[in-house]
């Protein structure tokens, strides 16, 4: 009996606790007391812990926070990258909201992509809306699909074919019933007489084979073939006068520079030595033809170093991943660079392996996603190279 009040109280201390917890919105504790929440339009400056959460307000058209939460900080404003618009602007309770062109949709990154056009045998589930892909779907037992749409459900197939018609095909997912119209000379019977030469009776249905055209079409493949061995012909005479009025002209050109030329006229006359003006501006030509593009993966490793240290500052948002999206990355293989250590050195890495890996391209992309610090950075690394 005397240990009934002990437990009692223990009882009801729990309960009580449970029942806070349910109470307490944010399900954090300070001192025993429920930690506040932020509402929208703030963010968690100093975290519930000694003391009460304690909120201020987000930046205008800079930060925002749409969320009740005791964790939450404000987060950067999401930019419109082209060629998406901005629909509404950035406030305190809601982000950037971007719209893309008609027949676009944006991703998780903020990248324009073209709305899925579902096959021939798949209907529209779900319509291509502003942040999300069409959605389509098999054509179920019963159901076809004939075009490719963004925009057409799967419509039902017809139960039978006219009086008139008569049924060559069933019903499947890319096509309806097909069906035939019996009145065709193909199934026509025959008249005649009453028993024909191979013994059947009249009326009953004979194929008509048909006409034998393979006579009037011969003299049409023997025009057609003698016209393109004459335009054969012809395009050879061409391209060989055509070359030889080339060559004619060019040891014209030729004389007058060594009539004109009297260094060519002595070099000529004593040495024997004939001096092709032409050939001695090509190498000048080659050079110029010569000049390759300059690829990322030739920069030095400290200026490598100095990009990826950019690109990697979280201050500004998850800059690497727009960027693997604006070089041609898909969602999954940035999803799997993520789950790395360094994402961005992997990124880089990657992408440096490939032709088309130029700093024009990355300049490009870099220019795109807002980010001149790093344009600047690759600049100098060209200025610097030039120079040597």
């Amino acid at each position: 009996m005397e240990m009934r009040g002990p437990r009692l109280t223990l009882c009801l201390l729990l309960i009580s606790k449970i029942v806070a917890e349910d109470v307490c919105e944010s399900g954090l504790f300070s001192s025993g007391k429920c930690c506040s929440v932020c509402l929208p339009g703030f963010g968690v400056a100093v975290p519930c812990g000694v003391s009460d959460t304690k909120c201020a307000p987000c930046k205008e058209n800079s930060t925002f926070s749409d969320v009740r939460s005791a964790t939450a900080k404000c987060q950067l404003c999401s930019p419109c990258l082209l060629p998406s618009v901005k629909e509404s602007s950035c406030t305190r309770e809601q982000d950037t909201i971007c719209r893309c062109p008609d027949g676009q949709y944006l991703d998780n990154y903020g990248i324009c992509r073209p709305c899925q056009l579902c096959p021939k045998g798949q209907g529209v589930v779900s319509f291509c809306s502003r942040d999300k892909n069409t959605e389509c779907q098999l054509c179920p037992s019963g159901f076809y699909s004939e075009v490719k749409s963004r925009e057409s459900p799967c419509l039902p197939c017809r139960t039978e074919c006219k009086e008139t018609e008569v049924q060559i095909g069933d019903c499947m997912p890319q096509h309806d019933i097909l069906c035939m119209d019996k009145d065709i000379p193909i199934l026509k019977p025959i008249d005649g007489d009453a028993r024909g030469e191979n013994g059947t009776t009249a009326g009953s249905p004979h194929f008509i084979p048909p006409a034998d055209n393979s006579k009037n079409i011969i003299p049409v493949y023997c025009s057609i073939l003698a016209a393109v061995v004459v335009g054969l012909i012809c395009y050879v005479a061409f391209k060989c006068y055509t070359t030889c009025k080339q060559k004619k002209q060019l040891a014209k050109a030729r004389a007058g520079e060594l009539a004109t030329s009297a260094e060519g006229e002595k070099l000529h006359s004593d040495s024997g030595v004939f001096l092709d003006t032409h050939s001695l501006q090509e190498p000048n030509h080659l050079s110029k033809a010569k000049i390759e593009p300059k690829l990322y993966i030739n920069l030095p490793p400290h200026k490598q170093s100095e990009v990826e240290r950019l690109l990697a500052d979280t201050s500004l948002g998850k800059d690497w991943q727009r960027l693997a999206s604006l070089l041609g990355y898909e969602e999954e293989t940035i999803d799997t660079l993520g789950r790395g250590e360094d994402p961005v050195h992997t990124l880089l890495t990657d992408w440096s392996s490939k032709e088309s890996s130029t700093l024009e391209v990355l300049c490009a992309a870099l220019v795109n996603m807002e980010r001149a610090d790093v344009v600047e950075n690759l600049n100098s690394a060209n200025d610097a190279s030039s120079v040597v």
